[in-house]
Order: C-alpha cells, then structure tokens, then sequence
C-alpha cells in the first residue's frame, strides 16, 4: 500500500555516498571523510567523534555504543560492541541504598571509542589522525548551541550545576546560553589530539588511561585504571529474521534490538494489508505486539554471558504466532504503571556509493549522563549504572565485570542480498517502537525516507518495563496530536491511556538512508525534531 503523507523537509538524493546524524556538524564531518576517499566506516568514525562533541547531552567518549556494519563485497554484516561493563568494585551490596540516577557512583566504564577503534581497524581506510581532525576543531574553537541544545541544558541544569567544570562548560552564568553561543570545550580538544597521535588505545592503556583513571578517581567515581585496562570492545554476529521479504539485522544482547526483530514477526501474523499508516487498526496491532515483545526483554534481555536467550524460539514463527493469538483487535491489554522512559542518545547512520552502511548508535544515558568531567580530560562520563537491576534472580541484576542491558539498538534492512535500508533512532524504550514504526511504513505503506521520519508517532509505557532506575511511574500512550482525532477516540476507547503531545513533540530522533539498488541512489531522511540533519554527493 503506498500512501500520501506530506513531508516538510526535501528527501536527500545522492550516488556516491550520504551520512544521516542529529547534528549537521557530525553530518558534515561524515561527508568530508566520504568526500576524501573514505568509505562509509571512515565516515562513522568522523561522524561519531564530532557528535561527542557537538552534542553532549547525548553521547561522549565517557560513554557507549553499538555499530553494525555491512560490509557490501562479502555480503556479512558485523556488529561493533562497545558498551562497558560495571566497574569491579559495583557489587549489588555497594549498592543497597539504591542506584544514583546520576553523579560518580552511577559512571560504568566507557566503552565508546574501542568500538570506533575496531570497526576503523576492520574496514576504514583513512588514517585514524585524519578522522579526529573535525572533532578536535569543533571542540577548540566550538559549535553554537541550538535550539535543542539549550533546551536539554536547562532540562539537565541541575545534573551541570552539581559540578563547577560542566557548570563552567555547557552554561553561561548558571543558565543555557544564548542561542548560537559558542561552547568551547579546551581540555577534550587535547584529549581528541592525544587519542589523534596515539591511537585510541591510549585510552584504556596508555597515558591518557592514566589521567582518565585519577579522573575518575578524583570525583569518586568506581571506575579504576584496571577496569580501564581490562576493557576490550567485541565483535558479534547480528540477529536476523525475514519481514515480508526483508532481511532484517539486528545488534544480539546486551542490545535489546531483538525486541524490533520480535515485534515485525508478530505483526506478520496480522492481516494489516490496506491498512492507512494512521489508522486505528495498525496503531493498535503495533502498540499491543510492542507490550508482548516488551515482556520477554524483561525476560531475556541481558548480558549473554549471564544469560543466553533462546532466539531460535523467541524468533521463530511458531511463537510469535501464539504471541499475535493474544492481541485482541477490539481491546487494549490491560497495563498497571510505568513511567515515562527517558534516556538520551544520539544515532547516525552512513553509506558509500559501494553498497556498505553503517549503522551507528552513542549514549552516555540520560541527559549530560553522571553530569560530571574526569578530571583535566574534559570526558563527560556516563551515567550507565542506572540500567541495572538490584532484584535478586533479575536477569539484568546488577554484576560486576558484567555490561547491563542496553536499549541501543543499530538497525540495517537488506532485500536479496543487498543493502536497502539502514537507520534508527536514540530514545531508550522508545527506540525500537519508533523504528517498527518507521520500518513498517517504508515497507508495507511506501512511504520514503523523509516522510518516515516525519510521519505522526507514538509510544507506550508499561510498568515494570522501563530501562532507568526506577522502573516505574505512570502508564501511558504517547502520541502526537497530528495523528486524527477520530483515531485518538478510538485508541481511548479501546483502553489505551492517552497522553496526546504536540505535532513533532514525541520522542526520539530518527535518521535513515535507503539505497535503491535498481539504480544505485541513495535516499536520505532526517528527523525535524531534534537537530537532525541528512547529506548526500
């Protein structure tokens, strides 16, 4: 079924390659590398150590990632694992008053840039100095604070106002700048210029190890130089199921993207054909299969060297059967309260003329993460911890050593072989919703890029199933208000809580580029509702 769906921004066409970020800057970082003989790892690299600049309310070196990459000539796709793990000294018992939402205690090792490391080493081209460059002028001379940035500084203002340097970096007198303010970041410019000359291993086991280490130390944070060391980022084999013809790829656990490859195959049970993309029908199918395949992540979503999942099961079209024969078409389930899930990270996605992607995701959690900078390093660091459980037989209970569950999911879309899509969004518990909403639009309404990531959304909260601690608060369906109001009525009617939101006020941020394998073009689409941006030659 193709449908109309009016789209603001220009749909972005290009032959020989397109990056698709949450900041133009990155973006243009992502395609100066593209543009110098680089490929499409090249340009991840550039991409994602400019958006640790530009925007750290989302993601940083402090922080985390996942990258899956295809790789067009061997037809195989690998995804780049680099989520830390909990520092040594994170024992549940260290931990009985709770998990701090935010501040030393809540900082998990970094993981970020190992993973950047692995993926240039298995496929970049460029030298890694050259791929800093952009990231390292960004942060001496500075990028402007948007309209984005200024609102997440002061949603965050009391996390920047607990330590003087992030005070004295991402406010102006204890407020958000003015808009296009420069934020000028000295000390990672030097830190970027070490990691530059030394390589990124310096970060764990060199001499910036060591200042990162006393960092920490010196805020009181339990990461220490020998949870630095020990770190090493992981390559994986992706998860894989068929939808409609499509080969979806999915990053395995610790990522909870198997939650995106369950909820497609639920919904192939479903006879959603001539369904319109806003209809009642369809947003009720998607938000009832979501709440099923929500259930088994708190079930299954886990490190899988404390807990392996049965995805040949959880996966197969047999039980996704028996999941779609509990959806009643008539009626909401029934949902006590969750509380909205917060969560904040940046995604960006890119490809080359040759036929390879990559699809990136970065977080340092929730907001400017612990809201605290190791030391003279000027690395904001994460605030990780909060994911973790403290109930005893949890599967994600909280053990150190080990790397806690992450909603960061990266995901590419090949047809016959081939790469058709890459794309995804930060947003925590809301990402792999708004990706089956957007994936289900391209391929079963027709709709394009820019028209997906624009399209009306929505998101549903469960109790129990929220990423950050706490894991609960209020139970609700989120949507935005251009979606028609006959169809609002009908989902409040069928029992779904609604919380009705402003026209591009829902959460997330999405980025996508499709290529065209009949003539080779690639098709780019950015999110208007954060600083999204898409470019292509």
């Amino acid at each position: 079924m193709s449908v109309e769906l009016r789209a603001y921004r220009p749909l972005i066409i290009g032959r020989r390659g397109a990056v698709a970020a949450n900041h133009p800057l990155a973006v243009q970082a992502g395609l100066l590398a593209l543009r110098a003989g680089g490929n499409a790892a090249d340009a991840a690299v550039a991409t994602g150590l400019a958006l640790s600049v530009v925007e750290p309310m989302m993601s940083g070196l402090g922080g985390d990632a996942f990258y899956q990459v295809f790789d067009a000539a061997s037809g195989r796709a690998i995804v780049f694992n680099g989520t830390g793990s909990a520092p040594a000294a994170a024992t549940p018992e260290r931990y009985m008053g709770g998990i701090p939402r935010t501040g030393p205690l809540s900082v998990s090792v970094p993981g970020m840039l190992a993973a950047l490391d692995l993926m240039h080493r298995r496929f970049g081209r460029l030298q890694w100095h050259d791929l800093c460059a952009e990231a390292i002028d960004l942060a001496r001379n500075g990028f402007g604070a948007t309209r984005a940035y200024c609102h997440f500084a002061e949603e965050y203002r009391p996390t920047l106002l607990v330590d003087p340097r992030t005070t004295a970096l991402f406010l102006k007198d204890g407020r958000p700048p003015p808009l296009g303010a420069p934020i000028v970041q000295p000390d990672l410019a030097h830190t970027l210029e070490e990691i530059a000359a030394d390589g990124a291993d310096t970060f764990y086991r060199g001499p910036l190890s060591r200042r990162l280490a006393s960092g920490l130390n010196a805020v009181g944070a339990l990461v220490t130089a020998i949870d630095l060391s020990q770190f090493t980022a992981e390559e994986q084999a992706p998860l894989a199921i068929d939808y409609r013809g499509y080969t979806v790829l999915e990053a395995p656990p610790n990522s909870t993207g198997f939650v995106l490859l369950q909820e497609l195959k639920i919904l192939e049970h479903l006879d959603l054909a001539g369904l319109d993309v806003l209809s009642a029908d369809r947003v009720h199918a998607q938000v009832e299969a979501k709440k099923l395949a929500f259930a088994d992540r708190e079930r299954w979503g886990a490190d899988p060297r404390s807990l392996e999942a049965p995805f040949e099961r959880l996966l197969s079209p047999e039980y996704t059967a028996e999941l779609a024969a509990r959806i009643d078409m008539h009626r909401a389930a029934p949902t006590s309260y969750a509380q909205h899930a917060a969560g904040d990270t940046t995604y960006f996605c890119t490809a080359d003329g040759a036929g390879n992607a990559v699809s990136g995701i970065q977080s340092i959690n929730s907001g400017f993460g612990a809201g605290i900078i190791a030391g003279d390093t000027g690395i904001l660091l994460n605030n990780r911890m909060a994911y973790w459980h403290l109930e005893l037989g949890h599967p994600n209970r909280l053990t150190p050593g080990r790397r806690v569950r992450h909603t960061m999911n990266p995901p590419i879309v090949l047809r016959d072989g081939q790469l058709w899509c890459v794309f995804g969004t930060p947003g925590a518990d809301n990402q792999v919703q708004i990706n089956l909403q957007v994936l289900t639009a391209m391929i079963d309404c027709g709709l394009d890029p820019q028209q997906a990531a624009e399209m009306p959304r929505w998101t549903s909260h469960v109790s129990g199933q929220y990423a950050n601690w706490p894991h609960e608060g209020p139970s609700e369906l989120v949507i935005e208000r251009r979606f028609p109001e006959a169809v609002r009525r009908e989902l409040a009617r069928r029992g779904h809580i609604l919380n009705t939101v402003g026209d591009l006020d829902g959460p997330c941020s999405v980025e996508i580029i499709r290529r065209d394998a009949a003539n080779s073009m690639l098709l780019a689409g950015s999110d208007p509702r954060r600083d999204g941006w898409a470019a292509a030659w």
